[in-house]
């Protein structure tokens, strides 16, 4: 479902994007080229800040937003996902919050007010707040990260840990053109 938030912003879906009918996509979105969102995923930007301004949530081109997904804005912040970015089942992006290119987010997994930089993965069930994710790191699942200093004991992303991730988000790319070729069939 697209819909308008009470600012009167509609979400701008590229036409080569799949949105599933069951997610809800809510006000100023930009969901770019290619990219997939899965079923009862929520992406919502509708808070203002204080002087009445709202920063997008975009969606980066080849990106995927997986089931149950939801993202979301506090006060008037923003969210961006990189391209070609996964964002597995369940997780939460809540903004201020930045992912960045060919990044990796696990099932369950919640950022609030961070950013993640290009090529990262975190695995399932982690938090992540507060703090910045250089480029290339691995967050082992389950782990709390809530500020700089807790990313000292983190290692760089193996070659594991991202070749998942890179087969992740070519699935769900396919996903994309072989549910717009069957679109109508529903």
């Amino acid at each position: 479902m697209i819909r308008k938030n009470p600012s009167g912003d509609l979400p701008v879906v590229h036409e080569s994007a799949f949105v599933d009918p069951t997610a809800i996509l809510c006000g100023k979105v930009i969901v770019e080229e290619n990219v997939f969102i899965g079923p009862y995923a929520v992406i919502r930007a509708d808070e203002m800040d204080e002087a009445g301004g709202m920063k997008p949530i975009v969606i980066g081109a080849h990106s995927n937003i997986q089931d149950g997904v939801v993202i979301h804005c506090k006060a008037g912040s923003g969210v961006t996902i990189g391209r070609y970015t996964s964002i597995a089942h369940r997780s939460i992006v809540h903004g201020p919050c930045a992912v960045g290119d060919n990044a990796f987010l696990g099932f369950n997994s919640v950022l609030f007010n961070c950013t993640i930089g290009d090529g990262s993965v975190v695995r399932h069930n982690s938090v992540v707040e507060g703090c910045h994710v250089p480029p290339g790191f691995h967050i082992p699942s389950t782990t709390n990260i809530h500020s700089d200093e807790d990313l000292a004991r983190i290692q760089p992303v193996s070659s594991d840990a991202a070749s998942f991730s890179e087969s992740v988000a070519q699935a769900n790319h396919a996903l994309v053109q072989g549910y717009k070729r069957i679109r109508n069939e529903f």
